[in-house]
């Protein structure tokens, strides 16, 4: 049996394909028409899905929907009609994209994939993230927490969901209780990513990076906005918004009157007044005020963030008494905030899917239709990402040769590593393409930057000269599983499987050693790697710990700023000719500069 689920039309569309009941292939669009978060009908990964499957749409048993196109419209439309006449210009767009496409899904999925429209069904979207979740972990029963922008009208939901591994027919995802539209944490971070000059949908990661370098101390500014109940209940005051009427910009004049101008997107970043890595241009007294500021806004939307995740999910735990929890939604990539809910609820287990947002959701609607519509067993846990496209040996060889690019192969396994350790020890950068692409948006060991990370200045070197990002950026640390605890505190995350999707951040045990991963705050967001997820990266960072003591590298995602992670092998080759990386490494075959 095939089920084919797809998400699309907001951003990060994606499908998934399931074969009797497990994940087969799974893709982001963009990682194809490398538009970053493109959010256009999934073409190219739903032909992915279907060729690695052998497959034709025809042989399809059902494809889902990961969201109800008319009940996001009605809330739209209700939206807009309330806000009118400041939503005028929305309202246009809306028509123009609703009545085009947006709302055909199943005359288009007959169109595109050849699929009768009696076997496409819709589930909701926040269902979708919970399924997401809880079908891919190992627990047989867990609370459940999504929480994003939006999806139909819900925002913020919670419940509980159980299963039977053994057969029996009591799957069942139950979300007792939501939070609607406009009141929205995803929407309000958002905002404050607007706020803080970078894009929405894009910039949130750098918001939670500037965060560290500033302390909360508006944070009783950030509640003027949203008012917030013991059980973590919340209410957004929208007199200080403007994202339920405005297609173009997310706060308004009495938010800014509240927190002051909005951060300029071209401003550099200054932590303190020593000289900025390769910028020879001086620091001045008023961009370091201005940092700090920012960055003070910046820790403390992410303290109110943490703490409202925290009393719901304490909530959460008093009213289903289970000591697992679920979570989904763009929201659940908050790294910071899921171990802040670790750490102070009484959660003893937190699975939260690795492409939380709404690419996870294409996942998350094959499972529940799987699961829930047709009732049938569990069997499959996602125990890994790398659910994309694997480009074999000849494929790398016969790219490399038509395009008359010098390379080296190494036909010994070890006698690559060796180069390539000895490359990263000459503080030189790797670009890795290895094997399938991850599934969202971490790059996990197959479609990764690599570098040394006891170098503190490889942090800058990475961020500058080859991701042309901001420098306070942080990086990850890929780490051997088994050596985890000894470099970094762990806590009750040892051992749990968001540390292998690098979904927590904690503390550093082992700060100088390692700096280049070791962020302002002394924390860093972890991937922990074990010899039966991605047996290659094991080998190489466990010979990079041979060579130097330190099971660790620095692990980024090999794409420049703007741009998807790799797909190709053409794509890595472009990206290494376009930025400062010196070391290219394709399968088996080596190229340097």
């Amino acid at each position: 049996m095939y089920i084919l689920g797809i998400s699309c039309y907001f951003h990060d569309a994606a499908a998934c394909l399931l074969k009797d009941g497990e994940v087969i292939a799974a893709a982001e669009e963009e990682r194809f028409s490398r538009v970053k978060h493109d959010p256009s009908f999934p073409v190219a990964a739903i032909k992915f899905c279907l060729d690695s499957a052998g497959i034709e749409g025809k042989d399809l048993d059902l494809v889902v929907f990961n969201e109800k196109p008319f009940l996001k419209f009605e809330r739209i439309l209700k939206t807009v009609f309330s806000t009118y006449p400041r939503s005028c210009a929305l309202f246009k767009e809306v028509m123009v994209n609703w009545i085009g496409a947006k709302l055909w899904i199943k005359s288009l999925i007959e169109e595109k994939i050849g699929v009768p429209q009696d076997k496409v069904l819709f589930c909701e979207h926040h269902v979708s993230h919970a399924a997401s979740a809880f079908f891919c972990s190992p627990f047989k029963d867990a609370a459940i927490l999504t929480c994003d922008g939006t999806g139909e009208w819900a925002t913020t939901a919670i419940g509980e969901a159980t299963a039977d591994w053994t057969g029996k027919d009591n799957n069942d995802i139950r979300l007792s209780e939501e939070i609607r539209f406009p009141h929205s944490l995803g929407l309000l971070y958002s905002a404050f990513t607007a706020f803080l000059g970078f894009e929405v949908n894009e910039g949130e990661y750098k918001v939670m990076g500037m965060a560290a370098f500033g302390e909360p101390k508006y944070v009783d500014k950030v509640y003027e906005v949203i008012k917030v109940a013991d059980d973590g209940s919340f209410r957004i005051d929208m007199r200080y918004f403007s994202y339920h009427y405005s297609a173009t910009r997310s706060f308004n004049k009495r938010f800014v009157k509240l927190f002051g101008k909005p951060r300029d997107p071209g401003a550099r970043f200054a932590a303190s007044k020593e000289p900025l890595y390769d910028d020879p241009v001086p620091v001045t007294d008023e961009e370091v005020a201005d940092s700090k500021h920012y960055a003070d806004i910046a820790a403390s939307i992410q303290k109110v963030v943490e703490q409202i995740l925290v009393k719901i999910a304490n909530n959460l735990y008093k009213k289903t008494g289970l000591k697992r929890l679920c979570f989904a939604g763009g929201v659940a990539l908050n790294c910071v905030a899921n171990r802040e809910i670790l750490d102070n609820t009484p959660f003893e287990e937190i699975f939260i899917h690795p492409a939380g947002g709404d690419s996870g959701g294409a996942m998350g609607a094959a499972l529940y239709a799987y699961h829930c519509y047709l009732k049938q067993r569990r069997k499959f846990v996602l125990s890994h990402a790398y659910w994309g496209r694997q480009y074999a040996g000849p494929d790398i060889k016969r790219f490399l040769d038509e395009n008359s690019i010098p390379y080296r192969y190494f036909k010994d396994e070890s006698e690559l590593f060796s180069n390539v350790v000895e490359a990263l020890m000459s503080q030189k950068v790797v670009g890795w393409f290895q094997g399938r692409s991850e599934w969202g948006p971490r790059a996990l060991g197959n479609r990764s930057i690599l570098a040394d990370p006891r170098r503190r200045e490889m942090k800058d070197t990475v961020n500058i000269k080859i991701k042309f990002r901001e420098p306070f950026r942080p990086f990850a640390p890929s780490v051997l599983e088994d050596k985890a605890a000894e470099y970094f505190e762990l806590g009750k995350a040892g051992g749990q499987y968001p540390l292998r999707f690098m979904l927590y951040t904690v503390p550093v045990n082992k700060k100088d050693l390692v700096p280049a991963v070791t962020h302002v705050d002394g924390t860093s967001r972890l991937q922990a790697v074990g010899p039966e997820t991605n047996p290659r990266f094991y080998r190489l960072i466990e010979r990079f710990y041979e060579k130097t003591g330190v099971p660790v590298l620095l692990n980024t995602s090999f794409n420049l700023r703007g741009e998807p992670i790799v797909e190709t092998p053409q794509d890595a080759f472009n990206t290494y000719l376009k930025c400062g990386m010196d070391v290219l490494v394709l399968g088996d075959y080596l190229l340097e500069k």
